[in-house]
């Protein structure tokens, strides 16, 4: 696996990542299957939480599987990683990615609040749910943050507009982004960004697209900020 290699992970965390990526293409796991939980194979294969965890977001990152907040990881269905949009989302710059975002999430949030169920709806605020109990944790918050606007995206009802978001949420994976968690992310950023979120989501539920178009243009005007105190 090129793009898999490319990573700076562990022998161990490669095992796993190996481990399981064969039982993907064996169909061991099937499609839309859910992964045993973390504890599960932790203890199955002799290693740590955190070492599952971290062959996890290597999985997702290559869209292997799907996080679904407080349901699990899923099998995507996918037996080999996308090249072309890899590459893509890896030669894009933190600029490009902004610019990008900027066009497609506005009027994603505005298509999503006319087209989401009420279900649907209810999904963002089980994922808010998680977000609200992380408390330092920045990887976990951002994880939660990219699925709740991956099911805006997927809300949004255009098969079109949610593939082109994943390929934004891969970007953002990129290393720059983890390194912009780790510096800004911080116990106090996170709390903000609940509040923020719990705003949106009342938004959402309000059907007001004009307040949460506001409040994706605002987030995307804070992450510009944060960038530019990166130069």
């Amino acid at each position: 696996m090129a793009l898999i290699a490319d990573h700076s992970i562990g022998a161990t965390v490669r095992v796993v990542v190996d481990t399981l990526l064969a039982r993907i293409r064996s169909q061991q796991y099937a499609a839309d299957e859910r992964l045993p939980s973390e504890r599960t194979l932790a203890s199955e294969l002799g290693v740590a939480r955190n070492t599952v965890r971290e062959a996890l977001d290597i999985l997702e990152t290559h869209g292997f599987i799907r996080r679904r907040a407080g349901s699990g990881s899923y099998v995507t269905g996918q037996t080999g990683p996308d090249d072309a949009a890899g590459g893509v989302a890896a030669e894009s710059s933190p600029l490009d990615l902004l610019v990008m975002r900027g066009i497609i999430e506005p009027e994603m949030m505005r298509l999503a609040i006319i087209n989401m169920s009420p279900r649907a709806i209810e999904g963002l605020g089980e994922i808010l749910s998680a977000m609200e109990l992380v408390q330092t944790d920045a990887a976990q918050f951002a994880r939660l943050e990219e699925e709740f606007h991956r099911q805006v995206a997927r809300g949004a009802g255009n098969p079109l507009l949610a593939s082109c978001y994943d390929l934004l949420i891969q970007a953002r994976r990129q290393g720059f982004r983890a390194a912009l968690n780790r510096r800004h992310l911080t116990p106090r950023r996170i709390q903000d960004y609940q509040r923020r979120y719990n705003t949106l989501l009342n938004a959402i539920i309000a059907r007001d697209i004009e307040s949460a178009v506001e409040f994706a243009k605002l987030l995307l005007i804070e992450e510009q900020k944060l960038l530019l105190q990166e130069d």
